[in-house]
């Protein structure tokens, strides 16, 4: 294993995105990958510092679109070098193709970690451990590995995946082949899926270049086709041709090699104001709270002072964002419907304006 991870072991990172949902306090020029949601420091810079013992600097890549790459150089220090900057958004599926097809290049048997700028792990080693053992098994067995966690909760806002026979894995870990990846459920669905042994899908993925590219061009025709312009260096006339898709949909879920690892570590997308909550302390009243925000008689509230300060008196189960231009004031149990609402045509230009965010944004 330390052959894996060693030389022929690179990282990916997806830094696009715009967090929408985490409006106004994330937006298109400060996403919530540059905000402080997971711990105390912007969440890429927490998904870096996982990273040393792993992979060498020099061969860690963020995957962002134009207008991050200024802003995320800001905060993590990183060279021009380490970025590849996708000319324009087109899904998880056409960025991951490109940066394999980099990657293989740049070094021939590249064996490709793609991993989330807003990710919550702990503890960085167990992360560690987990992806090298992932890393072993993908090149043994020529998969495409993800990175599987097991449920604590219903939860409907992450996809699923139904583990099926066995694989050996280095000692202390467990590895399945993967029989079906599931959407997004309802509860009952989520409360059923648990009860059969589905897994979360991390969307952490480990597998060799080579081999991904090769499913691609066995089930992802709307990006296959596009390869010759990257034989070329066209990479602008790539982003024009393929077509959008995910790489769940578009790889993963049509290819029959596909294996996962089950987690041994804390994992949790932070992807919504209830998951940003899970990271911090409540008080006694059940309020989560950060910046100058002060509460009387208030219970079960989050409350975030950008700027300025949020008063709450009396109140209950609110979402309060204050930021320098704007103030966001919803019920806490609609929080999930504040990405639908933006997008919705008659308030995104006001609420959202100029999204160009890229690799795999949404």
């Amino acid at each position: 294993m330390s052959g894996v991870s060693g030389p022929s072991l690179w990282v990916t990172i997806l830094a696009g995105g715009s967090g929408q949902r985490f409006w106004p306090l994330s937006k298109a020029d400060r996403p919530k990958q540059l905000l402080p949601l997971g711990s105390a420091r912007p969440m890429i810079v927490d998904t870096l510092e996982r990273l040393p013992g792993l992979a060498l600097p020099e061969r860690t890549r963020i995957l962002a679109g134009e207008g991050l790459v200024a802003p995320i150089r800001e905060v993590t220090g990183l060279p021009a070098s380490a970025f590849l900057e996708e000319p324009r958004p087109r899904g998880t599926g056409p960025v991951l193709a490109w940066a394999a097809w980099e990657l293989e290049r740049a070094g021939p048997g590249a064996v490709m970690v793609s991993l989330h700028a807003d990710h919550v792990i702990d503890p960085a080693s167990g992360f560690r451990d987990a992806v090298r053992a992932a890393a072993a098994i993908a090149v043994r067995e020529n998969l495409l590995m993800t990175i599987a966690v097991p449920p604590d909760r219903p939860e409907t806002g992450y996809g699923y995946l139904r583990p099926g026979r066995s694989l050996d894995a280095p000692p202390g870990h467990r590895a399945f082949r993967v029989e079906a990846f599931a959407e997004k459920p309802d509860t009952a669905t989520a409360v059923r899926y648990i009860r059969e042994g589905y897994r979360w899908n991390s969307g952490i993925f480990v597998w060799p270049a080579a081999t991904f590219l090769a499913e691609i061009e066995a089930h992802a025709p709307g990006i296959a086709r596009a390869f010759p312009l990257l034989e070329r260096g066209d990479v602008p006339g790539f982003f024009s041709e393929v077509e959008p898709m995910s790489v769940d949909e578009g790889v993963l879920e049509r290819s029959g090699r596909v294996g996962s690892l089950d987690a041994t570590f804390a994992w949790d997308d932070v992807g919504t104001w209830e998951a940003f909550a899970r990271h911090r302390r409540a008080d006694e009243d059940g309020n989560v709270s950060q910046g100058e925000v002060h509460l009387a008689d208030a219970r079960g509230n989050i409350a975030v002072a950008d700027s300025g300060r949020v008063v709450l008196l009396g109140v209950r189960d609110l979402l309060v964002v204050r930021t320098e231009r704007e103030t966001l004031v919803m019920p806490r149990s609609r929080s999930a419907e504040l990405k639908r609402y933006l997008r919705n045509k008659d308030h995104k230009a006001i609420l959202y304006p100029r999204e160009r965010s890229g690799a795999g944004s949404g």
